[in-house]
């Protein structure tokens, strides 16, 4: 793995391959729950985090690292979906996270998506602040630059809202969807402002499908254009990506 330092204030760690990707964030989440056992920590879903939930659970069990008084707070839920639907973001974070890390389910937040979404806005905008904010945020990237379900164009300093997904977004998500069923039209989610409010990120990325939307998230300008590119901004940013994903990247 080779780390570099960009001429922004982010950094860059290149790795061989995903796993050598979560491994090395899980590590860094390691030592931040060794100095703040009741750290607060957001989560994504998507193939991109999951890595690092794999790594993550490694340590639990060959190390014994310590993550009962964690507090967990996922970036997005999609609205529309019956309750308990296997697609939900509570059910894949449930399997992913919570149950390999045999985590207390009620220590992970997830945006409610069961009454008024504007209302379950605010009160997990609330929920955020009453934790004292998010110590780590873990991002994926879409190949569109989204965060979260932040498309293009959306405000940087958007708080936690509703948001109605692109097709692309749609089409990228409908392969976790069977039966002829389809990805939701909207979703709960955190806001750029939300995002860039915790006190570090993690954004990890694999494969040439995402070099496009690194390399403008990274040397682009600043612009929601590609809302990744609030990363530039941020005091303590670090990007973990493999080859492919760097494709586009003088590294």
């Amino acid at each position: 793995m080779s780390t570099l330092a960009l001429r922004r204030r982010l950094t860059l760690d290149v790795v061989t391959d995903p796993a050598a990707a979560g491994r090395a964030v899980a590590g860094r989440i390691g030592e931040l729950v060794a100095a703040r056992p009741d750290a607060v920590i957001g989560v994504a879903t998507g193939s991109s985090a999951e890595p690092v939930y794999t790594a993550l659970a490694a340590l639990v069990r060959r190390d014994g690292l310590d993550l009962r008084a964690v507090r967990w707070f996922a970036l997005d839920e999609y609205l529309g979906l019956p309750a308990g639907h296997r697609e939900g973001y509570r059910q894949v974070l449930t399997r992913q996270l919570v149950e390999p890390l045999g985590l207390d389910p009620a220590a992970l937040h997830v945006p409610d998506p069961s009454g008024d979404p504007a209302v379950a806005a605010l009160a997990y905008e609330r929920a955020i602040e009453e934790a004292g904010g998010v110590d780590l945020q873990l991002l994926g990237i879409g190949a569109n630059g989204h965060l979260a379900f932040n498309e293009p164009g959306t405000p940087f300093e958007q708080r936690t809202h509703v948001t109605e997904l692109t097709a692309s977004t749609r089409a990228a998500n409908d392969r976790f969807f069977v039966g002829g069923e389809r990805t939701p039209t909207h979703a709960l989610t955190q806001g750029l402002g939300t995002i860039a409010a915790a006190r570090e990120l993690e954004l990890v990325a694999f494969g040439v499908a995402k070099a496009e939307a690194l390399y403008r998230a990274i040397e682009g300008p600043v612009d929601p254009s590609c809302p990744a590119s609030l990363i530039q901004r941020h005091p303590c940013a670090k990007v973990t990506a493999d080859d492919a994903a760097v494709a586009l990247l003088v590294v």
